[in-house]
């Protein structure tokens, strides 16, 4: 039997990115999304494979409840958001798999991470996450270096490429860091920019 899907696009920061939201969860709920860069990557995702059949597909980033797609300069999301929209429409209506697996993220706490990191993936998930993803995108702990007070973390998703991505990265999740972790935090960097 068939689900009803519904599916909505959103524009983002990033010029080059749309989100589709969907009516259900297309990841687990403590997820922070998975993020394609490249054909090659998605072999743990299906629907993202199919995606990139598609030759305006650049990236994707896939989510709670939302799909981000990346497209190149020099094509117009009015020419491609239908048949983004109608593709996942049918796929998802279908039952077709969105991944081969379910693996967690590195933003999960775990019991052997340090008093610091653990409060560091605490205000990621509770301050930052929510902003990132109503954007379209993904933030994510990479690590964390005791002794210099540096945060790395992942952008993904509509973050990658995108021209404030650096600003949200320095005046809002450093300087948020840093205002609540003041002896800890000197500086955040990110990956995926």
């Amino acid at each position: 039997m068939n689900n009803y899907v519904n599916i909505y696009t959103e524009a983002v920061p990033n010029p080059n990115s749309l989100k589709f939201v969907v009516n259900s969860m297309l990841t687990s709920p403590n997820s922070a999304g998975r993020d394609y860069a490249k054909a090659d990557e998605t072999t743990d995702s299906p629907l993202a494979e199919e995606l990139f059949k598609y030759e305006f597909t650049k990236r994707i980033f896939i989510a709670k409840n939302f799909i981000t797609l990346t497209k190149p300069n020099g094509i117009e999301w009015d020419e491609i958001t239908p048949i983004v929209r109608n593709f996942l429409k049918n796929y998802l209506e279908e039952g077709s798999p969105i991944f081969s697996d379910d693996a967690s993220t590195n933003s999960e706490i775990n019991p052997d991470d340090s008093e610091v990191v653990k409060k560091i993936k605490g205000i990621l998930d509770e301050y930052v996450r929510p902003a990132i993803e109503g954007d379209g995108g993904a933030i994510t702990f990479h690590s964390f270096d005791e002794e210099k007070g540096i945060v790395q973390v992942n952008l993904e998703g509509a973050c990658s490429g995108c021209p404030s991505s650096t600003i949200t990265l320095k005046a809002g999740i450093e300087n948020l860091l840093k205002r609540m972790l003041p002896n800890q935090i000197t500086e955040v960097v990110a990956q995926g920019i």
